[in-house]
């Protein structure tokens, strides 16, 4: 096995494929990087128990300057030693080449490095997934959907489905929702598939992070199929696999409230940073607990920590609707939903002080297409 490619293109690879890589899995190889030379290019692989990932760097490519001199295979391990290694090269390029004892040697410039293998053959094969029914999305919405919803997944292993974002398809929608049982965000979008196309999957919401990185700006569409635990990703040049969590996901439309009694119209930003500039006492005391005051033409946050001391501060308002309210609530909850939004105005929906509340986007606030909904916290002032 011998070639010759560009270092930076390379490294570009190993980035997407590290990130299926870890030390703390319980099979040795995985720790390593398999690369396989073959006439058309490189293919490199990382897997672990949850995702795997492969990607190609082809011969044709002209920025990669890559000459394939012998085909073969073989597995570095750890990866991390060849990513440090190729990274601090000083020349463009570098020479790869393994000789019968399994030993690597890479070669630039005025260095020489060789390093211990290990064979390919051990290395576990990648699940086999039909595409003959798979379906494309926009990437861009596809990353927007991630990003609006993974804040919601539980960090909490003792119910692992809720670690997993729920994704269903069914009349033409794709449906996600993510909750921790404190918290719910839900995004709801059309997507070009059969019209007989129906099912409903959870992913680890851990794995949809890691996607999202390697879903860059420049790729358009990716290529979604489904296998019995396992789902894939493709885009032109890498395979995104990923697990899915086992388990029958709760069931969360009756969960987010249709009617409310009391309605904020606010600016996103206005809002964020009265939260942010709130929750500094908020965090300092021993209960991060936030409380939102609503009469008829005022909208006040207020936190009272007796350690630190005490806060309150306005928030101006578009429109105020609806009954006097009082509600207490996580600051770092309400901050992560109001993230997930674009920049404008949102409306939150409340209905009494210990009722869960929802944030939609202002301009189609009875459309629940996106929502984040929160839990209020029970203080010993709501409890009387």
């Amino acid at each position: 096995m011998k070639f010759t490619v560009n270092r930076i293109e390379l490294l570009k690879k190993l980035r997407d494929v590290q990130l299926a890589i870890s030390n703390k899995t319980t099979i040795p190889i995985l720790t390593g990087l398999k690369i396989e030379a073959k006439n058309d290019g490189l293919k490199l692989t990382g897997s672990n128990s949850d995702i795997s990932i492969e990607t190609k760097l082809f011969v044709e490519d002209e920025n990669a300057q890559l000459v394939i001199e012998e085909t073969g295979d073989i597995v570095l391990q750890p990866a991390r030693f060849f990513a440090d290694i190729i990274n601090r090269l000083s020349d463009d390029s570098f020479t790869f080449e393994v000789n019968t004892q399994l030993q690597a040697s890479i070669t630039s410039a005025n260095s020489f490095f060789t390093i211990n293998a290990l064979d390919a053959s051990s290395y576990p094969y990648l699940p086999e997934i039909d595409t003959t029914d798979s379906f494309t999305l926009s990437v861009r919405l596809l990353k927007r959907v991630i990003e609006q919803t993974v804040i919601a997944v539980s960090k909490h292993e003792s119910r692992p489905i809720l670690t997993g974002v729920n994704f269903s398809i069914h009349e033409g929608k794709l449906k996600a929702v993510a909750t921790d049982s404190h918290r719910l965000s839900q995004r709801i979008i059309p997507v070009n598939v059969p019209e007989d196309l129906t099912f409903q999957i959870v992913i680890p919401g851990n794995s949809l992070l890691e996607l999202s990185k390697i879903l860059t700006d420049d790729i358009e569409e990716v290529n979604v199929a489904l296998a019995e635990n396992q789902i894939l990703f493709t885009t032109e040049d890498t395979y995104f696999y990923s697990r899915l969590l086992e388990g029958k996901y709760p069931q969360t439309d009756q969960l987010i409230p249709e009617e409310s009694s009391t309605q904020l119209t606010l600016n996103v930003q206005t809002l964020k940073g009265a939260v942010g500039r709130t929750s500094l006492l908020s965090h300092a005391g021993k209960n991060n607990v936030v409380k939102l005051s609503v009469t008829d033409d005022h909208i006040q946050l207020t936190s009272n920590s007796p350690e630190v001391g005490f806060v309150e501060e306005d928030v101006p308002s578009k429109s105020i609707a609806g009954d006097e309210v009082e509600i207490s609530f996580n600051p770092d909850y309400l901050r992560d939903a109001l993230n997930t939004f674009e920049s404008g105005e949102v409306t939150l929906k409340l209905i009494s002080t210990l009722r869960p509340f929802v944030i939609v986007p202002a301009e189609s606030e009875n459309n629940y297409d996106f929502v984040q909904l929160i839990t209020p916290i029970r203080t010993s002032a709501a409890a009387r």
